[in-house]
């Protein structure tokens, strides 16, 4: 699925994973200029994926150094970033850096983690380049947690020191129409020196719509009257709950189908226990409160897309563990998207987990380019980038 990029804005991305946020700002209008993913299993899904759909190679290709390797006056960057300008485009980096260190379920190691360290790599990267807008993601933790606050105020006091305004949100992907309760903080940031006046006041940037492509209420549909348990049995038909009509497309069936799971080139990839399949059978559909061996229920949307840290989540009415097109379809990905047969599961499923769940990132993508296109001052542009 091929779509036309606008010539303005181009994006360096960081921390790529399977290409899931970046997937969602091309489909958006924006085009990918460079890609960079240290875990080379990552990367080949990403360029993978992107030849079965069709897409073309990023201008500055792929990479899977190291993110500090590009600190310090390493130079590839900024020459990027100089060629795109010099053409007349706006530059955007997009990423999020590993976030187990601040995850709950996670580590939980904090600012001192080997992940929870990149975040800092990630803003220091950013202050040596200064592209002109940016995309942070990262879990709630790193925002609601006291003692991760911290960490994170820091980080944007140095983006605001640094000449950007920015805006954030905790935003949860049910809002944006993907079946899966997954909440992540956003941080956008834009450089003030080419905004208007009425665009920001102090270091804070002001008017963006961050609900202009949200097209759920998450607490209306938090309160409906989901499903909770069933007994599973195995090949079970359980017809939709007249109750949740209309809010069908929020929930793990419709996404099945919609994507034709079943079909899929990754179909048959699951995991098959050596042991368990007994205690497998006794966890009824729907019945998600362990943290382990979840049942997803048909009729409803999905806990968080996790399959880390012996987190198993369970077909809702198979004998069996989810496969990696259910995973896939659980993600919002378009139905054309597909990993290769032959990276290990566990990579499959690591990548799939860790990934932006793709119409999230297609909804702020698309608030991010319309607000650069009735929000940048055009004439501040071109003075700025000389001066850089």
């Amino acid at each position: 699925m091929k779509v036309q990029q606008d010539d303005k804005y181009s994006i360096l991305s960081f921390f790529s994973g399977a290409g899931f946020l970046d997937l969602g700002f091309e489909h958006s209008g924006f085009s990918i200029s460079f890609v960079n993913e240290w875990h080379e299993p990552f990367m080949r899904v990403y360029q993978y994926s992107r030849a079965k759909m069709g897409m073309d190679t990023p201008r500055f290709g792929y990479s899977c150094d190291d993110v500090n390797s590009y600190i310090g006056g390493a130079g590839t960057i900024g020459t990027m970033v100089d060629e795109l300008r010099a053409e007349g485009r706006l530059v955007g980096f997009i990423g999020g850096p590993p976030c187990p260190d601040f995850s709950v379920g996670g580590k939980n190691r904090g600012r001192n983690g080997d992940n929870g360290k990149l975040s800092q790599s990630y803003v220091t990267l950013i202050i040596e380049n200064r592209p002109d807008f940016f995309l942070f993601e990262n879990v709630k933790g790193l925002w609601r947690t006291a003692r991760h606050r911290e960490f994170y105020e820091e980080l944007k006091h140095s983006l605001h020191q640094a000449g950007y305004a920015t805006t954030e949100r905790l935003t949860n992907a049910l809002e944006f129409g993907a079946p899966q309760d997954r909440d992540r903080i956003l941080l956008f940031g834009l450089r003030k020196d080419f905004l208007p006046v009425h665009a920001c006041d102090g270091d804070a940037l002001l008017g963006f719509p961050w609900s202009s492509h949200i097209t759920e209420d998450l607490e209306a549909i938090k309160n409906l009257p989901w499903p909770e348990r069933n007994a599973f049995s195995n090949g079970s038909i359980r017809p939709m709950p007249s109750e949740i009509t209309g809010h069908e497309a929020l929930t793990v069936q419709y996404w099945f189908k919609k994507n034709d799971v079943e079909h899929h080139p990754n179909s048959s990839r699951y995991f098959v226990p050596r042991q368990g399949l007994t205690r497998m059978k006794t966890v009824g559909e729907g019945d998600v409160s362990k943290k382990s061996y979840k049942r997803l229920h048909r009729w409803r949307y999905s806990p968080t897309v996790a399959y880390g840290n012996n987190e198993v989540h369970l077909h809702p009415y198979r004998e069996r563990r989810l496969s990696v097109s259910e995973a896939l379809s659980l993600q919002s990905l378009p139905a054309e998207y597909e990993l290769p047969n032959d990276i290990t599961l566990t990579d499959s499923f690591k990548t799939i987990g860790n990934g932006v769940p793709y119409l999230l990132a297609k909804g702020v993508a698309t608030t991010i380019h319309e607000y650069l296109d009735v929000t940048i001052d055009v004439n501040a542009i071109e003075a700025t980038h000389k001066s850089d």
